[in-house]
């Protein structure tokens, strides 16, 4: 466990920050209980982390690799308090041989603090369902695993479902359903509303905006069939996981629902309703691979728990051999890549060549403060969030850059200043932006030309050999006029 962490450490030193990590990077500037797409715990991780060694790559993702480590642990511990020293040790193993954690555990995304949150939640719901029902030692537990379920809360929405899942088995299992004649529950659930609430407050001051967002995202009606979204979910978890350790998890949760087992019911109990979940909402709308990542945490510990016999072991034993190999794959992919993926298939890709963009357009920045006589400021943009933030990142003196999201989706970046709000007449902006399909008009050009004297494309770069990751950088000089709150289409609000 503690070799995987030192692995991930290294990995999250060398490889480049891809586009959602320097997003939230961004928030980590504007600190808030809330954002436009979810709670604030990740913002809140990485700036704790760049405020130790430095706005890095390192410094970004630190927080998310010392969370991590944490969840490892907290799976570690519940594994043996369901077995013994073995099922600890599988469980160790599992997790470092699960591509999902190769990169869940490393990247700094908001799924980091919420695994965590979670599996700590987990760890101690378990030592309540344990301790003499009704002493002062279980309501303990319970009050702390109320507040490990709010801070889940706060990391992301999804862990709605954490509670969802309890409240199954408690209703389910007539052991467990004692615990409801206890106070414990009730107030884990309150001490759990507690510190969701100024994630609730701020939605409630921006319109519900992050709420709606999300319930639109993940429950709203989407394109296609059905089928072939269920079929794109499984694969994704078959990649995530991998094939066989999925297998096995999915019939340890079943074995275990069926022994009902209290403590191995509750865990088997959460991680099949988190992952049925989204089958559900998949029949709707496509789900994003990542979002059952929270199913495995009870999983895990149930896999690591069970021990089985001789042909079961060398089943395991296959699993990890073959998630060890995946994991490799996604490693050397990371630094060094050879599998030709594209942009759109490997997150690495995606942060590729976005150091050399900022350079370039530092340098026409710099060509415009040369040649002008006046006192215009040149202000930076991308027309997407990704953009935006990545080149913020990679900028000297990481400068305020706007995100013009010109038919581009919304995002956080509408919550902030716009361009049009901050720039006075004569300022000049940089704008990275991806070019037209051939033979198909520039939109985002055309919107913006109108409100400058003079726009010239200055040079074209390619982020990597994907030959669709590729950027225009554009110079337009003489902004012609200031607005107020009114959103333009040279900006979001």
């Amino acid at each position: 466990m503690t070799i995987a962490a030192a692995v991930r450490l290294l990995l999250a030193t060398t490889v480049p920050l891809v586009p959602d990590e320097t997003y939230y990077w961004e928030w980590s500037r504007r600190l808030a209980s809330g954002y436009f797409d979810h709670p604030g715990a990740i913002a809140h991780l990485i700036r704790a982390g760049t405020a130790i060694v430095g706005v890095t790559p390192l410094g970004v993702r630190l927080g998310a690799v010392i969370a991590g480590w944490l969840t490892s642990l907290c799976l570690v511990i519940l594994a043996r308090r369901l077995s013994d020293d073995a099922g600890a040790l599988r469980a160790a193993v599992i997790i470092s041989c699960m591509p999902l954690a190769a990169a869940g555990l490393v990247l700094a995304t908001p799924d980091a603090p919420l695994l965590l949150a979670t599996s700590a939640s987990l760890l101690f719901l378990d030592l309540a369902v344990t301790a003499p029902r009704g002493s002062r030692r279980a309501l303990g537990w319970w009050l702390a695993s109320g507040v490990a379920l709010g801070l889940a809360l706060d990391s992301k929405y999804n862990a709605v479902l954490l509670p969802l899942g309890v409240l199954v088995a408690l209703l389910l299992y007539a052991p467990l359903r004692r615990q409801l004649a206890t106070p414990g529950p009730y107030l884990a659930s309150l001490v759990a509303l507690l510190a969701f609430a100024p994630v609730i407050a701020w939605n409630a001051g921006h319109d519900w905006i992050s709420f709606r967002f999300q319930l639109s995202h993940g429950l709203g009606h989407g394109h296609g069939s059905a089928l072939l979204r269920e079929v794109s979910l499984l694969g994704s978890q078959l990649g995530l996981v991998s094939p066989v350790l999925f297998v096995l998890l999915v019939i340890v949760v079943c074995r275990a629902l069926a022994r009902r087992a209290p403590r191995h019911a509750l865990l088997a109990s959460v991680a099949a309703t988190t992952f049925l979940f989204f089958c559900w909402s998949a029949l709707s709308r496509a789900a994003e691979p990542n979002w059952q990542a929270m199913a495995y945490v009870p999983a895990i510990a149930l896999l690591a728990a069970y021990g089985g016999g001789l042909r079961w072991r060398r089943w395991l034993g296959a699993a990890c051999a073959l998630g060890a190999a995946m994991v490799a794959v996604v490693y050397l992919q990371s630094m060094s890549p050879f599998l030709p993926l594209g942009a759109g298939h490997d997150p690495t890709v995606r942060g590729a060549g976005w150091n050399v963009l900022a350079a370039r357009m530092h340098a026409a920045a710099s060509h415009h403060d040369q040649s002008d006589s006046t006192s215009s400021r040149v202000w930076f943009a991308g027309n997407r969030y990704q953009d935006a933030s990545e080149i913020a990142f990679h900028l000297p003196g990481h400068p305020t850059v706007f995100s013009l999201n010109i038919a581009s989706r919304p995002n956080e970046y509408d919550l902030w200043p716009s361009f049009a709000e901050r720039a006075r007449p004569g300022d000049a902006l940089v704008v990275a932006l991806i070019p037209p399909a051939p033979g198909r008009p520039d939109t985002v050009i055309s919107a913006l030309r109108p409100h400058f004297t003079n726009v010239e494309r200055v040079s074209t770069v390619h982020l990597s050999d994907d030959a669709d990751h590729v950027r225009d950088v554009w110079v337009l000089e003489g902004w012609k006029e200031r607005t107020g709150n009114r959103k333009q289409e040279t900006g979001n609000r």
